[in-house]
């Protein structure tokens, strides 16, 4: 049995399962740094504790412990290193203070990485040989599975929420504090930061959200499915910058398969992917063949778990 955490900006998974993605017990819970990560990571202990419990699961009995953490991340040390989302984590050792916890090997990896791991082994990249994974929730993060293995560069390979998609003065201001990252203009955070400046009073958007200052991605989202002029411009502009980043990826890597996960998969085939694929199409050179195939996510909402499943057996070596 393997034990899996999975740490969010705003939420911690923690999983319990087995090599084939058996999951045997799970938890789920809100996050918030709190500025003291020793603390932090001591209420991931509890969770972890109970979570065995509840699984009939000695700690004495794991094979591996994985953590799944937004980046940077120093793999040699075993650290996360200041992460924009989790403030307060600085040089923050928990490959030590977890391997001091538990009797058995102890894997960190970034978690977009786990959760591109956890598409390919259980998910919509099953199969695929090169598949590139994004995932747009808070931040932006990516995975890249290449000849059939994580790759990860000199360590942090696959951050493509910082690939430069806009530039100049105007470009949007980005949480690690550049501008004109995708992150800026396509993750969860940032998009609700401008939803809160530019949605109209009268909009449907507005309406499902109480006031212009709540709208986030999930009342654009709603009110494109109910055909509400601003938020089917919203979600135009939103799919343009994500294909820019995707026509990039394609150049670079050619893969077979792009796996989307959180508000692309959330939006759909018709607001989100079959756009994302005319997109793309329209903007690749025609010698250098189709690009890849555009997927949403199949985890769903149990792809916590799986990715941190996964960071998990990634402690096998």
């Amino acid at each position: 049995m393997w034990l899996g955490f999975d740490i969010g900006a705003t939420k911690l998974a923690v999983a319990v399962g087995d090599d084939a993605g058996g999951i045997a017990a799970r938890r789920r819970r809100p996050i918030r740094a709190t500025g003291d990560p020793r603390a932090d990571v001591d209420a991931m202990l509890r969770d972890a504790h109970e979570l065995l419990a509840e699984a009939g699961v000695a700690a004495s009995a794991l094979r591996g412990v994985g953590v799944a953490a937004p980046g940077p991340i120093d793999f040699a040390r075993g650290t996360v290193e200041s992460p924009p989302n989790l403030p307060g984590w600085r040089s923050v050792p928990i490959r030590e203070w977890l391997g001091a916890a538990f009797d058995a090997p102890v894997h960190l990896e970034n978690d977009a990485n786990a959760a591109a791991l956890a598409e390919w082994r259980f998910g919509a990249g099953r199969g695929a040989r090169h598949m590139v994974y994004l995932t747009m929730s808070t931040g932006v993060g990516g995975g890249l599975v290449l000849d059939g293995k994580l790759y990860r560069g000199t360590g942090n390979a696959g951050e493509v929420g910082h690939m430069t998609v806009e530039w100049g003065d105007a470009a949007e201001l980005c949480g690690c504090g550049r501008r004109g990252c995708l992150e800026a203009y396509t993750g969860g955070r940032r998009w609700s930061e401008r939803l809160s400046r530019v949605t109209p009073a009268d909009s449907r958007v507005a309406a499902l959200a109480g006031a212009p200052s709540h709208a986030r991605p999930e009342h654009v989202v709603a009110a494109a499915r109910e055909g509400d002029a601003f938020a089917l411009a919203e979600m135009d502009r939103w799919n343009r910058y994500l294909a820019r980043g995707l026509t990039v990826l394609s150049y670079l890597i050619a893969p077979e398969v792009f796996v989307l996960g959180t508000i692309a998969t959330a939006a759909g085939e018709a607001l989100s992917l079959a756009p994302l694929r005319q997109m793309l199409a329209e903007e690749m050179w025609t010698p250098m063949g189709a690009p890849g195939e555009i997927r949403g996510s199949a985890l769903g909402k149990d792809a916590p778990y799986y990715a941190a499943l996964c960071a998990a057996l990634e402690a096998n070596g």
